[in-house]
């Protein structure tokens, strides 16, 4: 069942004969659905159910933030992939930053994905704007640091446009919808995901989107391409962006982000369809 920031986009139009196609997104870390929701709103236009939750320790959970494990986030989003892919045909799963690594952390764990869309996905903090003392996690991850310290957010709340910056900055003031910074034991939470992830990339065998920004300032682009170059789909694309940083969703290229991925999704779809066309 969705909360308050949860959601889910229903088409009730749609009978069981026609095809049905639905999108499980996941957002980033220490954010909340709300970052996803004019993504999840441009899939329901385009004739897609889509739903979106907030991992445990976000959302209005925030307060469970520093006893969530990596574990935890996984058990959850599967959970909610079983009781949603038996109602749809095509299934997809997308995500940006942690959730863009769930995203293919399902897939190694589920072979009837129809396709994977990875945004800005974060399997190492190598970006521009992350402070030198990353290099202390080691030390702090193994001490009881991580339970009180945090990374703070960054000025640029992972965009570029200075416009949009601005406006997520007194949105997030006011509302609930995401922390401004990285407690620690979140941090080691998806350092811990991420090892996982990379060591069963070759158990995905559907076909994989990754975008992801040259200037991303939370993780660079070795994180798609190491995902790109781990998998074993047939299909696989990758787009860098130039004038985007972390919040693809919300920056100067989300247009052309959310364009690029109803063809991809779109051209999926239309394959399925046929090889169902041919079955019958």
């Amino acid at each position: 069942m969705a909360n308050g920031i949860d959601f889910e986009l229903f088409h009730d139009d749609i009978t069981e004969k026609n095809n049905k196609k639905a999108v499980l997104l996941f957002h980033g870390m220490t954010g909340s659905p709300f970052e996803m929701k004019k993504y999840g709103e441009f899939l329901y236009k385009n004739g897609y159910d889509v739903f979106c939750y907030s991992f445990p320790g976000h959302g209005e959970r925030i307060s469970e933030i520093e006893t969530v494990t990596w574990n935890d986030w996984c058990e959850f989003a599967q959970n909610k992939y079983n009781l949603l892919r038996h109602n749809y045909n095509q299934f997809f799963v997308s995500g940006l930053c942690l959730g863009a690594a769930m995203a293919v952390y399902l897939a190694e764990h589920n072979n009837d994905i129809t396709g994977v869309v990875a945004l800005s996905t974060t399997l190492f903090l190598d970006g521009f704007c992350i402070p030198w003392t990353i290099h202390l996690l080691p030390f702090a991850l193994s001490t009881i640091t991580k339970f009180y310290y945090t990374f703070p957010e960054d000025d640029c709340f992972g965009v570029k446009n200075e416009r949009t910056r601005k406006s997520l900055a007194k949105i997030t003031a006011k509302a609930d919808i995401g922390m401004d910074n990285y407690p620690l034991n979140c941090v080691d939470a998806l350092l811990k995901l991420s090892k996982n992830v990379r060591k069963n990339l070759k158990n995905v065998t559907c076909p994989v989107l990754c975008i992801h920004s040259k200037y991303d300032n939370l993780s660079s682009p070795k994180s798609a391409k190491v995902v790109l170059d781990g998998i074993s789909s047939k299909t696989k694309q990758y787009i860098e962006l130039n004038d985007s940083y972390h919040m693809v969703l919300y920056d100067n290229e989300k247009e052309f982000v959310m364009n690029t991925v109803n063809e991809f999704l779109s051209k999926l779809v239309n394959v399925e369809n046929e090889k169902e066309a041919v079955c019958i």
